[in-house]
C-alpha cells in the first residue's frame, strides 16, 4: 500500500527535482551530493582515533582501539567525537557559504554526511541531540543558528529528542585566528545552563559546523557535566587536521 508520504514526496521530487547542492547536477534524492563533488571533498574514512576520529595516515595498519596523542593523554573529554571530512579548500566551499552566506541548502547534504561519520558508533543509549548554542548577538546578524540546521535531522534519524534551550551562550569576539590555547581562554565561561532539569542524566550529542582546536565542545562538555549529564559526545561536519 503506497504511503500518502511517498506519494507527496514524488510530487514534490517531479516540482523540484533533485539535485547536487553545490552544482546543481541532478542526483537520486535530495541531500546527496553528486560523484565529481563528493570525491572532491576529502573525507574521514579510513584509519582513525577510537575516541575522537582524528585521521590517521594512510597506509599504517592501525588497531581499531587506537588513540591519538590527545586522547592518550587524556586531554580530550569527551566520550567520543567524529567528523564526516577534513577542513581543507573542497570542505570550505561548503562550509562557509553555509555558515556565512545563507545558503542553507546545504544542510541536508551535511547532516546526512555527519549521520554517515557515526557509522561506527552505537547511538542507541544517546537522549538528546543539541546543537552549540549561538549567542544572541550573533544569532541576530546571522539569521539562524547552521549547528540548529544540522542538528534537527540528526535527531529525527537517531529518534532523540533535540534541546535548543537549556543553555545561553554570552558574546565573545569570533576565535577565527586564535591558537588553541587562545581559543581555550577565550570559551571559558561563556555557557550557561538554564534548564538543568533537561540536562540531568542524560547522554548528550553536540552538533556543530567545524570543530577547530575542539575547545568548544570541551567548555560545553565541562558545564553540561557539572549540571549533572551523564555523557556528552559530538560531531562536526568538518574538522581541523594539523598539517593538512
Amino acid at each position: 500500500m503506497v504511503k500518502c508520504r511517498d506519494i507527496f514526496q514524488k510530487i514534490a521530487d517531479f516540482i523540484y527535482p533533485p539535485v547536487c547542492p553545490l552544482c546543481n547536477t541532478g542526483v537520486s534524492t535530495h541531500g546527496e551530493f553528486c560523484a565529481d563533488c563528493w570525491t572532491a571533498v576529502n573525507w574521514i574514512d579510513g584509519p582513525h582515533c577510537a575516541k575522537c576520529g582524528y585521521p590517521f595516515a594512510p597506509g599504517y595498519d592501525f588497531d581499531d582501539n587506537m588513540l591519538c596523542p590527545v586522547c592518550a593523554s587524556g586531554k580530550n573529554e569527551l566520550d567520543w567525537i567524529r567528523s564526516a571530512c577534513v577542513y581543507d579548500d573542497a570542505s570550505k566551499q561548503i562550509m562557509l557559504p553555509f555558515k556565512h552566506a545563507g545558503k542553507i541548502k546545504y544542510a541536508r547534504a551535511m547532516s546526512n554526511a555527519m549521520i554517515w561519520a557515526l557509522r561506527d558508533i552505537d547511538v542507541s543509549n544517546l537522549d538528546v541531540v543539541m546543537p552549540v548554542p549561538l549567542a544572541w548577538r550573533r544569532l541576530f546578524h546571522r539569521g539562524y543558528n547552521q549547528a540548529a540546521l544540522l542538528a534537527r535531522p540528526i535527531a529525527r534519524v537517531m529518534n532523540c529528542l533535540i534541546d535548543y534551550d537549556s543553555v545561553r551562550r554570552k558574546y565573545r569576539a569570533d576565535m577565527g585566528h586564535k591558537n588553541a590555547a587562545q581559543r581555550a581562554r577565550n570559551i571559558h565561561g561563556v555557557f550557561r545552563v538554564v534548564r538543568p532539569d533537561k540536562i540531568r542524566g542524560k547522554h548528550i550529542l553536540l552538533v556543530d559546523d567545524v570543530m577547530t582546536s575542539g575547545a568548544t565542545f570541551s567548555e560545553l562538555r565541562r558545564v553540561l557535566m557539572r549540571a549533572g549529564a551523564a555523557s556528552v559526545s559530538g560531531v562536526s561536519f568538518c574538522r581541523v587536521v594539523r598539517g593538512m
